[in-house]
């Protein structure tokens, strides 16, 4: 049940740590997504709580919930505004020579009948800024925290894939995937002046310690 993994709660918003597989919106198939744990989500309030943001399928980690429709307007304007400061932790295959870094890579999105949709970098698509530090490295892969400046569509995947030319462990659509991607939204911090800001940290999934990383 999801509301074992809530991370902070007051009346207007609720962090929770979103499980890998788990799906922000409905799947096409029918399968689980998060709406059928909204229910479970709403701690004695009628109505049930609505996501502000998104995070892919197989990314884990803070997922910001907004309690009622006036907090969920003014946070995704806090979004949409570039306040909100977002972490994020990953694996990926090779380990960068410089301990840091900025990509700036415009990405676009492109589909084929045959490949279906994914997000490319090209010169006249969307600004995309993202920072990133080299916290460890084991066996030929690195641990990195990227902190992205933009909220582009898997900025962070296509970013590692193609700006340090390393892609996230496991991702199935940038990278070699076989395995479960790498790639964890450890800290969010969302702040609402005059009212403390909305803030917290999510541990490391076991699959990071699986593969040799405890950051």
């Amino acid at each position: 049940m999801l509301s074992d993994h809530v991370l902070f709660i007051d009346g207007e918003a609720i962090v929770i740590d979103k499980p890998a597989g788990l799906p922000v919106d409905r799947p096409r198939d029918g399968s689980l997504s998060l709406e059928n744990h909204l229910a479970g989500l709403t701690f004695g309030f009628h109505r049930w709580p609505v996501a502000v943001h998104r995070l892919d399928r197989d990314t884990s980690g803070c997922l910001l919930l907004a309690r009622n429709a006036k907090a969920h307007k003014r946070f995704a304007q806090t979004f949409e505004a570039g306040l909100v400061e977002k972490h994020y932790l990953a694996v990926v295959e090779g380990v960068p020579e410089a301990e840091s870094g900025v990509i700036d890579l415009a990405l676009s999105k492109i589909s084929s009948r045959e490949a279906g949709w994914r997000m490319i970098p090209a010169k006249k698509g969307k600004a995309a800024v993202t920072r990133w530090t080299r916290l460890a490295e084991r066996g030929g892969r690195a641990l990195i925290r990227f902190v992205p400046e933009t909220g582009r569509t898997h900025q962070l995947r296509v970013h590692a894939a193609s700006g340090l030319g390393m892609p996230i462990v496991g991702d199935p659509v940038y990278g070699k995937g076989g395995s479960a991607m790498l790639l964890h939204a450890s800290h969010i911090r969302l702040p609402r002046d005059p009212k403390p800001p909305v803030e917290a940290s999510a541990p490391l999934p076991e699959r990071f310690r699986l593969a040799g990383f405890d950051a």
